[in-house]
C-alpha cells in the first residue's frame, strides 16, 4: 500500500530513539523527508545520517521544547528546508514516582514537558498548515491517559491532557484539510523497559529467559489479547497511516495500539 507521503516533510519530536526514531525511519521509507529532533544535535544527526545512508531524506532540528526559545530554534531549523506538512508530537519525559514522591513541582514540570511542549510546536507550525490547507498533526498519547496506574500520577494526567488537546485542535481545524489525531500505545518494548522487567523478574517469579519474562509480566501487568508487548515499529505504522491522504476522514480520533489491553495494575 502506497501511503503517498513522497514530497511531504515531517517533523518528529523526540526522534533520536524509541518510538520517535522508529516513526521517522518508517516515514522516510515511505518517501517523506523527515526532520529528526532531539536536545542533543549529535544524536539527532547520527539518526539522520543513518536514514540518508539507507536512501531516505532527513534533516536535523535541535532544541529543548520545554522552553519557548528552544521551540523557536526547533521550528526555525525544521522550516529551513521547506514547509512542514506533518507534525508528530512525540517528545516527552517519564518518571516512575508514586503519589508521595511526585511533588507539585514535579507535576508542573511534567505538564510543561509532556503537554506544553507539544502546544508550542502546534502554535509554531499549524497556522501555516491551515494557510496551505493541508497538514497532519499526530500526538503520541498512551493507554494510561484513560486507564491510569496508581503510580506516576503526574505522567498519567499529562497523557490525558495530550489526548484532550489533540481533540480540541481537531475541532478548531474543522472545515480544513488539516487533521489532528492521537496514537495511544500500550506497553511498548524498548530497551529501558526490557532492562527494567528483567531486573524485576526474580522477585516477581517471571522466569529467567526473556520469552518467559515477557509472557508472565504481560499477564500480570498489562493483560492484552496478544499476550506480549508492542514494538516501536507497530506504533510507527499507525502514525504513518494517519499521515497520508487515506486517513483524510479521520480526525479527533484516538487510535489504540495496545494489543487489546483491558486493564492495568502495576
Amino acid at each position: 500500500m502506497d501511503l503517498q507521503l513522497s514530497g511531504r516533510r515531517a517533523l518528529i519530536t523526540g526522534s533520536t530513539s524509541g518510538l520517535g526514531e522508529a516513526t521517522a525511519r518508517l516515514l522516510a521509507a515511505e518517501g517523506a523527508e523527515v526532520v529528526i529532533h532531539g536536545r542533543d544535535s549529535r544524536r539527532a544527526q547520527a539518526v539522520a545520517d543513518s536514514i540518508i545512508e539507507n536512501g531516505g531524506k532527513a534533516a536535523v532540528a535541535a532544541g529543548d521544547l520545554g522552553t519557548d526559545a528552544g521551540a523557536d530554534r526547533t521550528a526555525e531549523q525544521a522550516l529551513a528546508g521547506g514547509a512542514v506538512d506533518i507534525l508528530v508530537n512525540n517528545a516527552g519525559a517519564y518518571e516512575h514516582l508514586n503519589w508521595a514522591e511526585a511533588t507539585a513541582d514535579i507535576w508542573l514540570n511534567a505538564y510543561n514537558v509532556n503537554v506544553v511542549s507539544g502546544v508550542r510546536m502546534i502554535q509554531r507550525l499549524v497556522p501555516a498548515m491551515r494557510e496551505r490547507d493541508y497538514g497532519r498533526v499526530i500526538t503520541i498519547g498512551g493507554g494510561l491517559a484513560t486507564q491510569p496506574f496508581d503510580s506516576h500520577p503526574h505522567y498519567n494526567a499529562s497523557l490525558a491532557a495530550r489526548h484532550n488537546l489533540a481533540v480540541s485542535l481537531a475541532r478548531d481545524l474543522a472545515g480544513t484539510h488539516v487533521t489532528s489525531n492521537v496514537v495511544a500505545p500500550g506497553a511498548i518494548l524498548v530497551p529501558a523497559v526490557q532492562d527494567f522487567l528483567t531486573e524485576l523478574a526474580p522477585e516477581r517469579g517471571w522466569g529467567r529467559a526473556w520469552a518467559e519474562i515477557e509472557h508472565n509480566s504481560v499477564r500480570e501487568i498489562v493483560p492484552n489479547d496478544r499476550i506480549r508487548y508492542g514494538r516501536p515499529e507497530e506504533i510507527a505504522g499507525a502514525v504513518a497511516y494517519l499521515c497520508g491522504p487515506h486517513a483524510e476522514y479521520i480526525s479527533g480520533a484516538t487510535i489504540r495500539v495496545d494489543g487489546g489491553t483491558v486493564r492495568g495494575a502495576f
